[in-house]
């Protein structure tokens, strides 16, 4: 019985906390370690061999305390499954990431588009954009150069071929290479929420019908330089510090973040080195995009700047053997295409042109498209001086009345309705070379237009294409205020056209100063165009050989003169 008793006591029990080994004597202790003198048996002993192999390593090492210090088994249990849960969630994650990085990789090197409209490569539209047969598909793809692709579309442009690709108003026929405005405008939308150089391109020819009124929803807050293009076809003798002046006075009012304002011809490279220049400054190892509406100019511009840059740059050098197409049809390019330019990181891109609806070339025929595209320097057409239609013989009572009860037909897309100026007013007409002017008394323009319309009036260009327009449906009455009758009252700019500069007094018609103050300063006049074409009104430009003698500079305060940009030329 004390056997046994004794047994019980040495048995491995917990031990309260203020018990140490201490207490016990050296016997006991080796007593415990070692069982074999004990002859009883209890139910609570064991031997080493027969302990489980953590509850072993407890006795031998005791790593965390000691006796009733040490862990519990269930405290160890629950410490191993929450080191496996907390593995297993780890490996989880790591391949949730690698499955993701795989997908993106994916996208990247699969998509292929053609370097001359940023069309996606296709071999099963014919006729789509980016379409290549699949010999030369599978062919460009076994050797990694599908970016040396260009599609049967960009073909055809390259060769003169007017194949539209962006739906119009009622000029383009239906298509499956078309692609809506809504399309090209969203390929853009990323561009405000990144951080980038825009260069944006502006038509002196079309300045406000080109120059994207909804800028700031595409560009956001990166910063913008401007170039404003085409500045070879003003007329002969304009002085260009009065047009830059001018450009920076009209956009001084839009509160854009502008660096500056270059004038630039593509085809005579003049100002482009200027623009180089200033990209590279600004540029920062930013992407740089060249943005501007539909035929615009983008990929001539670029094409200028390619070859401006190459002269320093082996990048740019490089880039030249596959840049962008260039074509008079609007929507050209129909993706971003990105382009290498550069040797100290970022790239170039140029970007679909943003189709603007209100331009005339929405809703002339893609056929007619060339008579819109001025391939010379304008020279301004004056009225009086230009051809009278009339029937009745009204060319003596022209003369002694001047403009007032006569109509004025731009081609087939513009009438002017005179109702009031001064028999000394003048209109000078800046526009396409093709586009003829013809006048005829109001009471006949109805049916003078009925009649000349797709023959005299052109475009629309002949009387298939005369059958299926619309017409002349938007109607604006227009009351010109001026002050000085020696300067230009204003202009009266149709967009995707040109300009009419409205004169109130002609010197070479002459009349008395005395007589002139006693008259009214206003001038009435009513302009038709095609829905939904918009008609702006804005102060002259400066054009010319007068432009530079009437032209007056304003006076700007210290702060005007820090916010607003410089131009250069």
């Amino acid at each position: 019985m004390a056997l046994k008793t004794l047994s019980t006591f040495l048995s491995p029990l917990p031990l309260p906390k203020h018990y140490t080994l201490s207490i016990f004597n050296p016997v006991s202790l080796n007593i415990y370690r070692k069982s074999t003198p004990l002859s009883c048996k209890s139910t609570h002993s064991h031997s080493p061999s027969q302990l489980p192999l953590s509850d072993t390593k407890l006795l031998s090492s005791e790593p965390e305390g000691t006796g009733a210090a040490s862990p519990t088994r269930g405290d160890r249990f629950l410490e191993r499954q929450q080191a496996d849960e907390a593995a297993k969630l780890l490996i989880k994650e790591i391949k949730k990431t690698k499955k993701k990085t795989k997908k993106v990789l994916k996208v990247n090197t699969v998509t292929a588009c053609c370097y001359g409209c940023g069309a996606p490569l296709q071999t099963s539209e014919v006729d789509a954009p980016g379409y290549v047969d699949m010999d030369t598909y599978e062919l460009k793809k076994k050797h990694h150069q599908l970016r040396t692709i260009l599609c049967g579309r960009c073909r055809l442009l390259s060769h003169g071929h007017m194949i539209t690709a962006v739906g119009g108003n009622g000029g383009y026929s239906g298509g499956k290479q078309f692609v809506s405005a809504d399309e090209l405008r969203e390929k853009l939308s990323h561009l405000r929420h990144e951080k980038a150089l825009i260069v944006k391109l502006v038509d002196i020819v079309d300045f406000n019908g080109s120059f994207l009124s909804r800028v700031r929803d595409l560009a956001g807050a990166n910063p913008i330089i401007l170039v404003v293009t085409k500045v070879d076809l003003l007329p002969k003798g304009t002085d260009f510090n009065c047009v830059g002046d001018w450009v920076v006075e009209a956009i001084t009012k839009k509160k854009l973040n502008v660096l500056s304002v270059h004038l630039t011809s593509s085809k005579s490279l003049v100002g482009i080195a200027g623009v180089a220049s200033e990209i590279q400054k600004e540029k920062k190892g930013r992407d740089v995009y060249i943005l501007g509406s539909a035929n615009v100019g983008k990929s001539a511009f670029i094409s200028a700047l390619l070859k401006m840059m190459a002269q320093r740059d082996p990048a740019a050098a490089a880039a030249q053997k596959y840049k962008p197409i260039q074509s008079a049809v609007p929507g050209t390019t129909l993706g971003p295409i990105q382009i290498d330019a550069f040797l100290g990181g970022g790239k170039l891109y140029d970007t679909p042109g943003v189709h603007l609806h209100h331009r005339q070339a929405a809703v002339v025929h893609s056929e007619d498209l060339p008579i819109l595209a001025p391939q010379s320097r304008f020279r301004g057409q004056s009225f009086p001086g230009c051809q009278v239609s009339s029937k009745n013989g009204m060319a003596g009572k022209f003369n002694s009345n001047g403009l007032n009860g006569f109509s004025i037909f731009w081609g087939g897309l513009v009438r002017i309705d005179v109702l009031k100026v001064l028999p000394e007013t003048c209109l000078t007409f800046y526009g396409p070379k093709k586009l003829p002017i013809h006048a005829v008394p109001t009471h006949e323009a109805d049916e003078f237009y009925k009649k000349e319309l797709g023959v005299l009036l052109t475009p629309p260009t002949g009387k298939d294409r005369a059958g299926e327009w619309r017409g002349l449906e938007t109607v604006q009455q227009l009351q010109i205020n001026f002050e000085d009758a020696e300067r230009p009252a204003s202009d009266v700019a149709i967009s995707g056209l040109g300009w009419i500069t409205i004169e109130p007094r002609r010197e070479s018609l002459g009349i008395s100063e005395s007589n002139f103050a006693e008259r009214t300063k206003e001038l009435h006049i009513a302009v038709h165009v095609p829905k939904p074409v918009e008609i702006f009104v804005r102060p002259s430009i400066p054009v010319g050989k007068a432009g530079a003698e009437w032209y007056q500079y304003r006076e700007l305060t210290e702060k005007e003169e820090e916010i607003r940009p410089k131009w250069y030329f």
